[in-house]
């Protein structure tokens, strides 16, 4: 059997992984490998994906695990990330321009603490998008998520079809809805007592 052209020894080559693991804000993976590069792994994002660079010797299996531990780090350490309320209201005019042309335009964005039963809100007769507190360290997609999903009802207020659809602009809508039903899911969970040792 032939060796695989992108895993070779010598020059950087790339290889490319999707889907990325859950809970990753990258939607492709981008494997380089290097032969100068003897024992450390490290990654990066760059775009819309994440790029692992791994040493050229490293087997497939090896290849894979590095690249699951590595979209668990960046991921642990964007959750660290807290938007404030200004960071969020840029964020959510770049969205805008990003999936509705501009045209849903809040007049406030902020964080609030009394949401504990949604992830977010909007007022359109006010312009007003509240996000929860909870969603503070969650990945990023899901926080962008739930940007949108306010934005849109800036354009349309209630969630009938129309609503949907302009949901569908979003790329990452089914995964991040995912997430978060996961987490409520979770919360709904019984807290058993830890396990005592004998």
């Amino acid at each position: 059997m032939p060796a695989d052209p992108l895993h070779r020894a010598g020059n950087p080559q790339r290889s490319m992984t999707s889907p990325p693991s859950p809970g990753s804000v990258a939607s492709a993976v981008e494997v380089r490998r290097s032969a100068r590069r003897r024992r450390t792994v490290s990654a990066y994002r760059e775009g819309d994906r994440t790029v692992v660079l791994i040493p050229a010797r490293m087997s497939e299996a090896e290849e894979q695990r590095w690249v699951n531990v590595m979209l668990d780090k960046l991921a642990a350490q964007e959750s660290k990330r807290v938007l404030g309320d200004a960071q969020l209201a840029e964020r959510a005019e770049r969205l805008s321009e990003q999936y509705f042309d501009g045209r849903a335009r809040p007049t406030s964005v902020r964080w609030v603490t009394n949401q504990n039963t949604r992830w977010g809100s909007c007022t359109p007769s006010e312009g007003s998008i509240r996000l929860s507190h909870r969603l503070q360290g969650m990945p990023e997609y899901v926080v962008d998520y739930v940007l949108v999903h306010e934005l849109a009802h800036l354009l349309v207020p209630g969630h009938g079809p129309n609503f949907w659809q302009l949901l569908e602009a979003y790329p990452r809508t089914e995964r991040a809805r995912g997430y978060l039903e996961g987490v409520v899911a979770a919360d709904r969970l019984p807290h058993l007592p830890a396990a005592r040792d004998a």
